[in-house]
């Protein structure tokens, strides 16, 4: 499904544009979307307190000509897990509710992340990857734990990796970067100055810099090549929760890509890895 066609998210990155009879139109179908889709349009303009020609004006300005049609691209929405895109967890929420908004968060972030991202740029950096003599990986704050998980995934690879989460040590790798070194940075907002200098740094001295972080930031912008993940929670609030996930989820298409890349003679080598663990593990009672 398009990205453009997400009615979900555009109606929430709309929100404040719209006037205030639309928006409170907006607002009744965020809360609950499933619901909003077996509304008539008198039911919708009561739920919403608005009169019906308000919710036609709300479905013209999203591209629909009336709300059958407007219905169908939420049931699209719906069927691409967008559902719970826009649902923050409340104070009042119950388990059943928090658990909710929390894994559809999840699902949603994901499948905007898919659309998102651009099959040829994953092959860039994998090409990268493949090429790099040894790549370092930094993160800071909830990054950190992403860029250390990083460096489990790709060591298997037969490469010089590390993780790095202390500002002081990045900066020093950057200043004895070479041609031939790899840096991947992890920032969700692309906006801490640390990491972008220490970017800046390693490609002065002819490193290749991959980003994984938002489009047009300033970390983004200072990259060899950037891998942009959308924004859809806002970390300056709130803990960051969906934004690790689809951190991670990246690191495991790009492992895959060079799994792939290195082709069937290198399978012998990821196989002795994975049995030198047999002997640490209790025998399965089952078998």
């Amino acid at each position: 499904m398009d990205r453009m066609k997400n009615l979900l998210e555009q109606i929430k990155n709309r929100l404040e544009e719209l006037n205030k009879a639309e928006r409170k139109v907006a607002e009744v179908i965020l809360q609950d979307p499933q619901q909003a889709t077996r509304y008539s349009i008198a039911a919708l303009a009561q739920a919403a307190k608005v009169s019906e020609p308000t919710v036609n004006r709300f479905c013209r300005s999203f591209g629909a000509t009336g709300y059958p049609a407007l219905k169908i691209q939420l049931a699209q929405s719906l069927a691409s897990g967008a559902a719970y895109v826009s649902q923050a967890v409340e104070a009042d929420d119950g388990p059943e509710a928090y658990t909710r908004k929390i894994f559809g968060s999840a699902i949603a972030s994901l499948d905007s992340a898919c659309q998102a991202i651009d099959p040829k740029t994953i092959s860039h950096a994998v090409d990268l990857m493949i090429q790099a003599r040894q790549i370092h990986f930094f993160g800071l704050g909830a990054s950190a734990s992403v860029a250390l998980d990083a460096q489990h995934k790709f060591f298997r690879f037969n490469l010089p990796v590390s993780a790095h989460s202390d500002v002081l040590m990045q900066r020093m790798l950057a200043s004895v970067a070479h041609t031939g070194d790899l840096f991947v940075i992890i920032s969700y907002t692309g906006r801490t100055r640390e990491l972008v200098e220490a970017a800046t740094i390693a490609r002065d001295n002819g490193a290749s810099v991959l980003g994984l972080t938002a489009a047009d930031s300033p970390l983004a912008r200072v990259c060899t090549l950037s891998l942009h993940i959308p924004l859809p929670e806002d970390t300056d609030i709130y803990m960051p929760m969906t934004s690790r996930i689809v951190q991670l989820t990246v690191l495991d298409t790009l492992a895959a890509g060079v799994t792939l890349r290195r082709g069937v003679d290198f399978q012998p080598h990821l196989r002795r890895i994975k049995e030198s663990l047999v002997a640490t593990r209790y025998p399965n009672e089952d078998n």
